[in-house]
């Protein structure tokens, strides 16, 4: 068959090669992992605890704090091993695999993140129409079309992927298995691959991205210049500034990495480019969210004093 490649594995390059380097990032990067993995949780204990942030905005946060947690899982732990091990080899059948559920969180993140975007504007250009606009029923059709999207979108690509000839070699210059790294060391045509790469791919990123920057221009231009009381726009410009920080955060790599580079870009521009969104994101975000929302510190700390 055609999908039975010769090669039956991929040895992932990783972030280095020096040895005196390989205990320093795995502590490194553990820590990061951990840190992520307790800061989205305890965003996502505190939204599920606190009746106050059964909201709309809390809950569409507990939704991206998942996407978090998955998102670095699905990268991170692979690499430990590899730094302990030296060696960061993985089945074809993993590669597609880590390939499908990286693709998968990332684009529902996007999709989120316009969600989000979404549910601001509402907010702040409709208040009185809120509750009934973003009802828990839309909330929750939302949340299945992000959901959803991402998962459809990567589908694709995955099975596509899995069509593809592979021969050898078989070194995959990145830390993980990513679909441009991969698509580099096929044996057979990936003309078609690579043009649903960028227009399926460069439609999941730039549609949500371009309704993300339009919800903030109109509320921006329209909306808050426009509130008179000094506490609501404080209040206003702080919810919208955590979220823009996050997007920046998020869609800068992104766009930099499957929009503007080629298959033959620089490996190592690409890993920078990955550890910004799958790694360093997931750890800001909860404290973007927290340094500057009273709501979550205060829930935050009311939740840690029960608990201990």
């Amino acid at each position: 068959m055609e999908n039975q490649t010769a090669v039956s594995e991929f040895v992932l390059q990783g972030l280095t090669h020096l040895l005196v380097l390989q205990h320093p990032l795995f502590v490194l990067f553990l820590l990061l992992y951990v840190t992520s993995l307790l800061g989205n949780g305890a965003i996502i204990a505190v939204v599920l605890a606190e009746p106050r942030l059964h909201t709309p905005m809390y809950f569409f946060l507990g939704n991206l704090s998942c996407l978090d947690i998955f998102y670095c899982t699905v990268t991170v732990p692979k690499m430990l091993v590899g730094f302990l091990s030296g060696q960061q080899t993985i089945s074809f059948a993993g590669c597609l695999a880590q390939l499908h559920f990286f693709h998968f969180l990332g684009g529902s993140e996007g999709m989120l993140l316009a969600v989000m975007a979404y549910d601001h504007y509402v907010a702040i250009c409709n208040p009185l129409r809120y509750r009934l606009v973003m009802s828990p029923q839309t909330c929750l059709f939302l949340a299945a079309v992000t959901w959803g999207t991402g998962f459809l979108d990567d589908l694709m690509h995955t099975v596509m992927t899995s069509q593809v000839h592979f021969c050898g070699p078989n070194i995959v210059y990145h830390f993980f298995c990513d679909i441009k790294p991969l698509l580099s060391l096929a044996c057979s045509s990936i003309h078609l691959n690579v043009a649903l790469l960028n227009f399926v791919t460069g439609s999941i990123v730039l549609s949500p991205f371009i309704l993300t920057l339009l919800s903030y221009l109109y509320i921006i231009s329209f909306r808050l210049l426009k509130v008179h009381s000094q506490e609501n726009r404080r209040k206003a410009f702080s919810t919208c500034a955590s979220h823009l920080t996050v997007v920046s955060l998020f869609y800068m790599p992104v766009l930099g990495n499957y929009l503007i580079s080629s298959l033959g870009s620089s490996s190592e521009k690409d890993m920078i480019s990955a550890l910004m969104y799958c790694i360093v994101t997931p750890v800001l975000n909860p404290l973007i969210y927290t340094l500057r929302n009273e709501e979550v510190k205060t829930a935050l700390k009311k939740f840690l004093n029960r608990k201990l």
